[in-house]
């Protein structure tokens, strides 16, 4: 079973594909679509379809203007307006006696006044509730609570970018893939092959149910 790398259009086959924005890639034609750095699958920001890294380029091309994207953390202080200073010669009655301050308690300041901004927040594909930047993962063009990235048949979390897909679903590679969508009776290559506690024709996986 072969796919078509969005890059480069040539066939992508199964030992060296990595998956991303809901398509399978040549691992070294996931590059940023701006300053053509390799990608981390999962790792990058996507904007249209296409691929960018966060720094400088999604963030200088998209990111609001003097804002600095860093996620939570990020901060955009308001510095005051100069005010032009007046002209105009003062005369006695333009003094006034000083009024008594009001407001904080002497020896507290008032914090600076800034705004957060934390990023454009987007639903969870596994749980329906919103993804902010500071927890999401990315995977199959969608971004996902890293808790809810988890094979559709086995329920075992996975990591963005190293595991199989069938329309837009996530699978793990190793048994559940391979089992439901790969060629009867054949058998992965060794190298993939995970950590077992006795071996079938797929491999046993800890914690999960055999007999299949």
């Amino acid at each position: 079973m072969s796919w078509t790398c969005p890059r480069c259009q040539q066939p992508v086959f199964f030992a060296e594909k990595v998956s991303s924005l809901g398509k399978n890639w040549h691992r070294f034609c996931l590059k940023c679509e701006r300053c053509h750095s390799v990608l981390s699958p999962g790792g990058h920001a996507e904007h249209n379809g296409r691929p960018y890294c966060h720094k400088p380029c999604y963030g200088t091309l998209f990111g609001p203007r003097g804002v600095n994207i860093g996620g939570v953390g990020s901060y955009l202080y308001n510095s005051p307006t100069p005010t032009p200073a007046s002209t105009t010669p003062l005369s006695p009655s333009s003094f006034s006696p000083p009024r008594p301050r009001t407001g904080l308690p002497q020896g507290k300041k008032s914090p600076p006044h800034m705004k957060t901004f934390t990023g454009e927040t987007s639903l969870c594909p596994g749980c329906e509730e919103p993804v902010y930047f500071a927890e999401k993962v990315m995977s199959l063009g969608r971004n996902w609570h890293r808790p809810c990235l988890r094979c559709q048949r086995c329920r075992k979390t996975l990591t963005a970018g190293s595991h199989a897909e069938h329309d837009g679903v996530p699978y793990c590679h190793i048994p559940c893939y391979g089992y439901l969508f790969g060629p009867k009776g054949g058998q992965p290559h060794p190298r993939h092959w995970p950590k077992v506690r006795r071996v079938g024709l797929w491999g046993c996986v800890d914690n999960f149910p055999c007999g299949q």
